[in-house]
Protein backbone atom coordinates (compact mmCIF):
# COMPACT_ATOMS: atom_id res chain seq x y z
CA UNK A 1 0.00 0.00 0.00
CA UNK A 2 1.27 3.47 -0.86
CA UNK A 3 -0.31 6.80 0.18
CA UNK A 4 1.86 9.77 -0.81
CA UNK A 5 5.09 9.07 1.09
CA UNK A 6 3.45 6.50 3.36
CA UNK A 7 3.92 2.80 2.64
CA UNK A 8 2.88 -0.38 4.40
CA UNK A 9 4.09 -3.96 4.37
CA UNK A 10 2.85 -7.08 6.17
CA UNK A 11 5.33 -9.86 6.90
CA UNK A 12 4.28 -13.54 6.79
CA UNK A 13 4.29 -13.57 10.62
CA UNK A 14 1.64 -10.84 10.65
CA UNK A 15 4.01 -8.06 11.73
CA UNK A 16 2.88 -4.80 10.11
CA UNK A 17 5.36 -2.12 9.07
CA UNK A 18 4.29 1.39 8.09
CA UNK A 19 6.71 4.11 7.06
CA UNK A 20 6.57 7.76 6.07
CA UNK A 21 9.50 9.09 4.07
CA UNK A 22 10.40 12.70 4.93
CA UNK A 23 13.58 13.38 2.94
CA UNK A 24 13.93 17.02 4.08
CA UNK A 25 14.63 16.16 7.75
CA UNK A 26 17.73 14.72 9.38
CA UNK A 27 16.05 12.58 12.04
CA UNK A 28 14.04 9.39 12.22
CA UNK A 29 11.48 8.16 14.74
CA UNK A 30 10.97 4.44 15.30
CA UNK A 31 8.09 3.02 17.28
CA UNK A 32 6.58 -0.35 18.07
CA UNK A 33 2.87 -0.20 18.84
CA UNK A 34 1.49 -3.18 20.75
CA UNK A 35 -2.20 -4.06 20.65
CA UNK A 36 -2.51 -4.37 24.40
CA UNK A 37 -3.44 -1.98 27.19
CA UNK A 38 -5.14 -1.87 30.56
CA UNK A 39 -8.48 -2.66 28.92
CA UNK A 40 -7.18 -6.16 28.18
CA UNK A 41 -6.42 -7.04 31.79
CA UNK A 42 -8.40 -9.16 34.19
CA UNK A 43 -8.68 -7.87 37.77
CA UNK A 44 -5.98 -10.27 38.94
CA UNK A 45 -3.40 -8.66 36.63
CA UNK A 46 -4.69 -5.07 36.71
CA UNK A 47 -1.77 -2.82 35.74
CA UNK A 48 0.16 -5.62 33.99
CA UNK A 49 0.47 -3.75 30.66
CA UNK A 50 2.07 -0.74 32.33
CA UNK A 51 4.17 -2.89 34.68
CA UNK A 52 5.46 -4.82 31.68
CA UNK A 53 6.28 -1.59 29.85
CA UNK A 54 8.67 -0.81 32.73
CA UNK A 55 10.11 -4.30 32.91
CA UNK A 56 11.11 -4.54 29.25
CA UNK A 57 13.69 -1.81 29.84
CA UNK A 58 15.34 -3.81 32.64
CA UNK A 59 17.43 -6.02 30.41
CA UNK A 60 17.50 -8.48 27.53
CA UNK A 61 19.66 -11.45 26.65
CA UNK A 62 22.12 -9.07 24.96
CA UNK A 63 21.85 -5.86 26.97
CA UNK A 64 21.65 -4.70 30.56
CA UNK A 65 19.33 -1.87 31.56
CA UNK A 66 22.31 0.51 31.42
CA UNK A 67 23.28 -0.77 27.98
CA UNK A 68 19.77 -0.08 26.70
CA UNK A 69 19.68 3.54 27.83
CA UNK A 70 23.32 4.41 27.19
CA UNK A 71 23.32 3.00 23.66
CA UNK A 72 20.65 5.45 22.52
CA UNK A 73 21.88 8.39 24.60
CA UNK A 74 25.43 7.95 23.27
CA UNK A 75 24.19 8.97 19.80
CA UNK A 76 22.10 11.86 21.11
CA UNK A 77 18.82 10.01 20.78
CA UNK A 78 15.84 9.78 23.08
CA UNK A 79 13.85 6.68 23.99
CA UNK A 80 10.72 6.07 26.04
CA UNK A 81 7.42 4.21 26.22
CA UNK A 82 3.85 4.71 27.35
CA UNK A 83 0.79 2.61 28.11
CA UNK A 84 -2.84 3.47 27.40
CA UNK A 85 -6.21 1.81 27.78
CA UNK A 86 -5.89 0.03 24.43
CA UNK A 87 -2.23 0.11 23.38
CA UNK A 88 1.39 0.26 24.49
CA UNK A 89 4.12 2.04 22.54
CA UNK A 90 7.92 1.85 22.69
CA UNK A 91 9.78 4.45 20.67
CA UNK A 92 13.10 6.12 19.93
CA UNK A 93 14.00 9.27 18.00
CA UNK A 94 17.51 9.52 16.58
CA UNK A 95 19.58 11.06 13.81
CA UNK A 96 18.67 9.39 10.53
CA UNK A 97 22.07 7.67 10.33
CA UNK A 98 21.40 5.95 13.67
CA UNK A 99 18.04 4.44 12.75
CA UNK A 100 19.45 0.87 12.44
CA UNK A 101 20.71 1.17 16.02
CA UNK A 102 17.30 2.34 17.28
CA UNK A 103 15.57 -0.50 15.48
CA UNK A 104 17.98 -3.02 16.99
CA UNK A 105 17.58 -1.72 20.56
CA UNK A 106 13.78 -1.41 20.58
CA UNK A 107 13.26 -4.74 18.82
CA UNK A 108 15.55 -6.36 21.39
CA UNK A 109 13.24 -5.13 24.16
CA UNK A 110 10.17 -6.46 22.40
CA UNK A 111 11.48 -9.90 21.50
CA UNK A 112 14.09 -10.82 24.09
CA UNK A 113 13.46 -9.21 27.47
CA UNK A 114 14.35 -11.50 30.35
CA UNK A 115 11.75 -10.45 32.96
CA UNK A 116 13.72 -12.01 35.81
CA UNK A 117 12.35 -12.16 39.39
CA UNK A 118 14.88 -9.65 40.77
CA UNK A 119 13.86 -7.07 38.17
CA UNK A 120 10.16 -7.68 38.83
CA UNK A 121 10.68 -7.03 42.54
CA UNK A 122 12.79 -3.91 41.94
CA UNK A 123 10.44 -2.38 39.36
CA UNK A 124 7.43 -3.20 41.50
CA UNK A 125 8.66 -0.54 43.90
CA UNK A 126 9.01 1.98 41.05
CA UNK A 127 5.45 1.39 39.85
CA UNK A 128 4.11 1.67 43.41
CA UNK A 129 5.90 5.01 43.72
CA UNK A 130 4.29 6.10 40.45
CA UNK A 131 0.87 5.25 41.90
CA UNK A 132 1.70 7.26 45.03
CA UNK A 133 2.81 10.18 42.85
CA UNK A 134 -0.50 10.10 40.99
CA UNK A 135 -2.39 9.99 44.28
CA UNK A 136 -0.53 13.11 45.42
CA UNK A 137 -1.53 15.00 42.26
CA UNK A 138 -5.30 15.60 42.36
CA UNK A 139 -5.34 17.11 38.86
CA UNK A 140 -4.12 13.70 37.64
CA UNK A 141 -6.03 11.53 40.10
CA UNK A 142 -9.37 13.15 39.20
CA UNK A 143 -9.28 11.54 35.75
CA UNK A 144 -8.94 8.04 37.19
CA UNK A 145 -11.64 8.82 39.73
CA UNK A 146 -13.97 9.93 36.94
CA UNK A 147 -13.40 6.90 34.70
CA UNK A 148 -13.86 4.59 37.69
CA UNK A 149 -17.16 6.34 38.43
CA UNK A 150 -18.60 6.38 34.92
CA UNK A 151 -17.42 2.89 33.85
CA UNK A 152 -17.53 1.13 37.21
CA UNK A 153 -15.41 -1.92 37.95
CA UNK A 154 -14.80 -2.78 34.29
CA UNK A 155 -11.62 -2.94 32.18
CA UNK A 156 -12.18 0.62 30.91
CA UNK A 157 -12.93 1.85 34.43
CA UNK A 158 -9.82 0.48 36.10
CA UNK A 159 -6.67 2.68 36.23
CA UNK A 160 -3.87 2.06 33.74
CA UNK A 161 -1.39 1.92 36.64
CA UNK A 162 -3.33 -0.80 38.42
CA UNK A 163 -3.79 -0.67 42.17
CA UNK A 164 -1.48 -1.00 45.15
CA UNK A 165 -2.98 -4.45 45.77
CA UNK A 166 -2.72 -5.77 42.21
CA UNK A 167 0.86 -4.57 41.69
CA UNK A 168 1.96 -5.85 45.10
CA UNK A 169 0.51 -9.30 44.43
CA UNK A 170 1.57 -9.65 40.79
CA UNK A 171 4.10 -12.44 40.33
CA UNK A 172 6.88 -12.86 37.84
CA UNK A 173 5.04 -15.86 36.40
CA UNK A 174 1.87 -13.90 35.71
CA UNK A 175 3.55 -10.84 34.17
CA UNK A 176 5.94 -12.94 32.07
CA UNK A 177 3.03 -15.08 30.86
CA UNK A 178 1.21 -11.88 29.89
CA UNK A 179 4.31 -10.82 27.94
CA UNK A 180 4.59 -14.09 26.06
CA UNK A 181 0.88 -14.20 25.19
CA UNK A 182 0.39 -10.62 24.07
CA UNK A 183 3.68 -9.59 22.43
CA UNK A 184 3.29 -11.60 19.22
CA UNK A 185 4.05 -10.41 15.65
CA UNK A 186 0.39 -10.17 14.61
CA UNK A 187 -0.28 -7.85 17.58
CA UNK A 188 2.49 -5.39 16.67
CA UNK A 189 2.76 -2.43 14.34
CA UNK A 190 6.19 -1.02 13.54
CA UNK A 191 6.02 2.65 12.55
CA UNK A 192 8.92 4.71 11.19
CA UNK A 193 8.97 8.32 10.00
CA UNK A 194 11.84 10.51 8.89
CA UNK A 195 14.68 10.58 6.42
CA UNK A 196 14.39 6.88 5.67
CA UNK A 197 13.80 4.48 2.80
CA UNK A 198 10.92 2.04 3.10
CA UNK A 199 12.79 -0.94 1.65
CA UNK A 200 15.78 -0.32 3.92
CA UNK A 201 13.48 -0.24 6.95
CA UNK A 202 11.90 -3.55 5.92
CA UNK A 203 15.30 -5.23 5.73
CA UNK A 204 16.45 -3.77 9.04
CA UNK A 205 13.24 -4.73 10.85
CA UNK A 206 13.32 -8.28 9.49
CA UNK A 207 16.90 -8.72 10.67
CA UNK A 208 16.31 -7.17 14.09
CA UNK A 209 13.06 -8.99 14.87
CA UNK A 210 14.36 -12.38 13.77
CA UNK A 211 15.87 -12.96 17.23
CA UNK A 212 14.92 -16.31 18.83
CA UNK A 213 12.67 -17.17 15.89
CA UNK A 214 10.25 -14.34 16.76
CA UNK A 215 9.13 -14.01 13.13
CA UNK A 216 8.99 -17.75 12.41
CA UNK A 217 5.36 -18.28 13.40
CA UNK A 218 2.77 -17.95 10.71
CA UNK A 219 0.41 -15.04 10.90
CA UNK A 220 -2.40 -15.33 13.39
CA UNK A 221 -5.41 -13.02 13.22
CA UNK A 222 -4.85 -9.93 15.33
CA UNK A 223 -7.21 -9.76 18.27
CA UNK A 224 -9.93 -7.34 17.24
CA UNK A 225 -11.62 -5.29 19.92
CA UNK A 226 -15.38 -5.50 19.90
CA UNK A 227 -17.00 -2.46 18.34
CA UNK A 228 -20.18 -3.19 20.28
CA UNK A 229 -21.38 -0.52 22.66
CA UNK A 230 -19.80 -0.53 26.14
CA UNK A 231 -22.18 0.36 28.93
CA UNK A 232 -21.41 3.38 31.06
CA UNK A 233 -22.44 2.08 34.47
CA UNK A 234 -22.16 5.30 36.45
CA UNK A 235 -24.24 7.78 34.45
CA UNK A 236 -25.90 10.22 36.81
CA UNK A 237 -23.68 9.28 39.73
CA UNK A 238 -21.24 11.44 41.65
CA UNK A 239 -18.22 10.55 43.73
CA UNK A 240 -16.37 12.78 46.17
CA UNK A 241 -12.87 11.97 47.41
CA UNK A 242 -12.09 13.97 50.53
CA UNK A 243 -8.55 15.36 50.53
CA UNK A 244 -7.08 18.37 52.31
CA UNK A 245 -6.22 20.19 49.09
CA UNK A 246 -5.99 23.93 48.47
CA UNK A 247 -8.17 23.59 45.38
CA UNK A 248 -11.24 21.56 44.58
CA UNK A 249 -10.79 19.51 41.43
CA UNK A 250 -13.94 18.67 39.50
CA UNK A 251 -14.59 16.58 36.43
CA UNK A 252 -18.08 16.58 34.99
CA UNK A 253 -18.69 14.33 32.03
CA UNK A 254 -20.96 12.03 30.09
CA UNK A 255 -20.83 9.20 27.54
CA UNK A 256 -19.23 10.38 24.30
CA UNK A 257 -18.73 8.64 20.96
CA UNK A 258 -16.59 5.66 20.03
CA UNK A 259 -13.64 5.92 17.70
CA UNK A 260 -15.70 4.19 14.98
CA UNK A 261 -18.42 6.84 15.15
CA UNK A 262 -18.35 9.33 12.26
CA UNK A 263 -19.68 11.99 14.64
CA UNK A 264 -16.23 12.15 16.23
CA UNK A 265 -15.23 14.93 13.83
CA UNK A 266 -18.22 17.07 14.81
CA UNK A 267 -17.53 16.33 18.48
CA UNK A 268 -13.91 17.35 18.02
CA UNK A 269 -15.01 20.73 16.67
CA UNK A 270 -17.57 21.09 19.46
CA UNK A 271 -14.92 20.27 22.05
CA UNK A 272 -12.63 23.04 20.82
CA UNK A 273 -15.41 25.62 20.86
CA UNK A 274 -16.62 24.57 24.29
CA UNK A 275 -13.35 24.15 26.18
CA UNK A 276 -10.39 23.77 23.85
CA UNK A 277 -8.66 27.12 24.09
CA UNK A 278 -8.58 30.66 25.44
CA UNK A 279 -11.47 31.74 23.21
CA UNK A 280 -13.67 28.80 24.24
CA UNK A 281 -16.91 29.33 26.15
CA UNK A 282 -15.74 27.62 29.31
CA UNK A 283 -12.47 29.54 29.46
CA UNK A 284 -14.17 32.86 28.78
CA UNK A 285 -17.02 32.39 31.25
CA UNK A 286 -15.21 30.68 34.12
CA UNK A 287 -11.71 32.14 33.96
CA UNK A 288 -11.76 35.39 31.99
CA UNK A 289 -15.07 36.90 33.11
CA UNK A 290 -15.32 35.57 36.65
CA UNK A 291 -11.78 34.56 37.64
CA UNK A 292 -13.04 31.32 39.21
CA UNK A 293 -10.34 28.97 37.92
CA UNK A 294 -6.87 28.97 36.46
CA UNK A 295 -7.25 25.68 34.61
CA UNK A 296 -10.53 24.81 32.89
CA UNK A 297 -10.94 22.74 29.75
CA UNK A 298 -13.00 20.08 28.02
CA UNK A 299 -11.82 16.91 26.27
CA UNK A 300 -13.13 14.01 24.22
CA UNK A 301 -11.71 10.51 24.50
CA UNK A 302 -12.62 7.65 22.18
CA UNK A 303 -12.23 3.90 22.57
CA UNK A 304 -13.49 0.90 20.63
CA UNK A 305 -17.23 0.81 21.24
CA UNK A 306 -17.23 3.63 23.75
CA UNK A 307 -16.14 7.14 24.59
CA UNK A 308 -16.37 9.92 27.16
CA UNK A 309 -16.66 13.69 27.04
CA UNK A 310 -15.48 15.62 30.08
CA UNK A 311 -15.01 19.08 31.55
CA UNK A 312 -12.29 19.72 34.16
CA UNK A 313 -11.83 22.71 36.43
CA UNK A 314 -9.72 23.48 39.49
CA UNK A 315 -11.10 26.16 41.80
CA UNK A 316 -11.39 27.26 45.43
CA UNK A 317 -13.54 24.79 47.38
CA UNK A 318 -16.13 27.46 48.23
CA UNK A 319 -16.54 28.24 44.50
CA UNK A 320 -17.08 24.68 43.30
CA UNK A 321 -20.89 24.82 43.16
CA UNK A 322 -20.80 28.11 41.26
CA UNK A 323 -18.41 26.61 38.71
CA UNK A 324 -20.61 23.54 38.36
CA UNK A 325 -23.73 25.68 37.88
CA UNK A 326 -22.07 27.77 35.16
CA UNK A 327 -20.81 24.61 33.46
CA UNK A 328 -24.24 22.98 33.47
CA UNK A 329 -25.83 26.16 32.07
CA UNK A 330 -23.27 26.30 29.26
CA UNK A 331 -23.79 22.64 28.42
CA UNK A 332 -27.57 23.07 28.38
CA UNK A 333 -27.33 26.08 26.08
CA UNK A 334 -25.04 24.33 23.59
CA UNK A 335 -27.13 21.14 23.75
CA UNK A 336 -30.21 23.16 22.78
CA UNK A 337 -28.79 25.77 20.42
CA UNK A 338 -25.48 24.41 19.15
CA UNK A 339 -22.72 26.81 18.16
CA UNK A 340 -22.87 30.13 16.39
CA UNK A 341 -21.46 30.26 12.86
CA UNK A 342 -18.53 32.32 14.18
CA UNK A 343 -17.74 29.77 16.88
CA UNK A 344 -17.98 26.94 14.36
CA UNK A 345 -15.53 28.52 11.92
CA UNK A 346 -13.12 29.47 14.68
CA UNK A 347 -13.14 25.93 16.08
CA UNK A 348 -12.68 24.40 12.62
CA UNK A 349 -9.73 26.69 12.01
CA UNK A 350 -8.28 25.68 15.36
CA UNK A 351 -8.76 22.01 14.48
CA UNK A 352 -7.06 22.41 11.11
CA UNK A 353 -4.12 24.27 12.60
CA UNK A 354 -3.77 21.86 15.49
CA UNK A 355 -3.71 18.89 13.10
CA UNK A 356 -1.07 20.29 10.77
CA UNK A 357 1.12 22.02 13.36
CA UNK A 358 1.03 18.90 15.50
CA UNK A 359 2.78 16.95 12.73
CA UNK A 360 5.87 19.11 12.37
CA UNK A 361 8.30 16.54 13.82
CA UNK A 362 9.13 12.93 13.04
CA UNK A 363 7.91 11.67 16.43
CA UNK A 364 4.37 12.93 15.89
CA UNK A 365 4.38 11.62 12.32
CA UNK A 366 5.43 8.19 13.56
CA UNK A 367 2.72 8.24 16.22
CA UNK A 368 0.03 9.15 13.71
CA UNK A 369 0.75 6.35 11.27
CA UNK A 370 1.44 3.75 13.96
CA UNK A 371 -1.66 4.43 16.03
CA UNK A 372 -3.88 4.71 12.95
CA UNK A 373 -2.73 1.35 11.64
CA UNK A 374 -3.14 -0.30 15.03
CA UNK A 375 -6.57 1.16 15.80
CA UNK A 376 -8.15 1.35 12.35
CA UNK A 377 -6.06 -0.88 10.09
CA UNK A 378 -5.96 2.06 7.68
CA UNK A 379 -4.59 5.57 7.40
CA UNK A 380 -6.22 8.75 6.24
CA UNK A 381 -4.08 11.34 4.51
CA UNK A 382 -3.73 14.79 6.04
CA UNK A 383 -5.85 16.19 3.20
CA UNK A 384 -8.60 13.64 3.94
CA UNK A 385 -8.59 14.58 7.61
CA UNK A 386 -8.72 18.28 6.78
CA UNK A 387 -11.66 17.55 4.50
CA UNK A 388 -13.44 15.75 7.35
CA UNK A 389 -13.02 18.86 9.51
CA UNK A 390 -14.17 21.19 6.73
CA UNK A 391 -17.26 19.04 6.17
CA UNK A 392 -18.57 19.59 9.73
CA UNK A 393 -21.73 21.74 9.64
CA UNK A 394 -23.70 23.64 12.25
CA UNK A 395 -26.34 20.89 12.03
CA UNK A 396 -23.70 18.21 12.69
CA UNK A 397 -22.51 20.01 15.80
CA UNK A 398 -26.03 20.70 17.03
CA UNK A 399 -26.90 17.04 16.60
CA UNK A 400 -23.91 15.68 18.49
CA UNK A 401 -24.26 18.39 21.15
CA UNK A 402 -27.90 17.45 21.75
CA UNK A 403 -27.09 13.73 21.85
CA UNK A 404 -24.15 14.03 24.26
CA UNK A 405 -24.44 17.21 26.29
CA UNK A 406 -28.13 16.59 26.92
CA UNK A 407 -27.38 13.38 28.81
CA UNK A 408 -27.36 13.14 32.57
CA UNK A 409 -23.74 13.71 33.62
CA UNK A 410 -21.36 11.92 35.95
CA UNK A 411 -19.32 13.92 38.46
CA UNK A 412 -16.03 13.30 40.25
CA UNK A 413 -14.73 15.73 42.88
CA UNK A 414 -11.55 15.87 44.95
CA UNK A 415 -11.25 18.41 47.74
CA UNK A 416 -11.61 19.22 51.44
CA UNK A 417 -15.29 18.33 51.67
CA UNK A 418 -16.82 16.76 54.75
CA UNK A 419 -19.28 13.90 54.42
CA UNK A 420 -22.27 16.04 55.26
CA UNK A 421 -21.44 18.44 52.41
CA UNK A 422 -21.16 15.85 49.66
CA UNK A 423 -24.92 15.49 49.20
CA UNK A 424 -24.98 18.99 47.69
CA UNK A 425 -23.28 17.60 44.62
CA UNK A 426 -26.42 15.62 43.74
CA UNK A 427 -27.87 18.71 42.09
CA UNK A 428 -24.96 18.88 39.63
CA UNK A 429 -25.86 15.49 38.11
CA UNK A 430 -29.60 16.01 37.84
CA UNK A 431 -31.24 17.00 34.57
Amino acid sequence: MTTNNIRKAVLPSGLRIVTEELPTVRSAAFGVWVNVGSRDESPSVAGASHFLEHLLFKGTKRRTALDISSTIEAVGGEMNAFTGKESTCFYARVLDQNLPLAIDVISDLITSSRVVPADVDAERGVVLEEIHMRDDDPSDLIHDLFTETIYGDTPLGRPILGSIESITEMTRTSVNGYYKRRYRPSELVVAVAGNIKHDDVIRQVKRAFASDGFLDERAKPAQVRSAGAVKHQGVGEFRVLTKETEQAHILLGMPGVSREDERRFALGVLNLALGGGMSSRLFQEIREKRGLAYSVYSYSQQFAGSGIFGIYAGCQPQKVHEVLAITRDLLADVATNGLSSEELERAKGQARGGLVLGLEDTGSRMSRIGKSELMFGDLKTIDEMLADIDAVTEEDVRGVASAILGKRPTLAVIGPFKDRATAKFQKAVEL
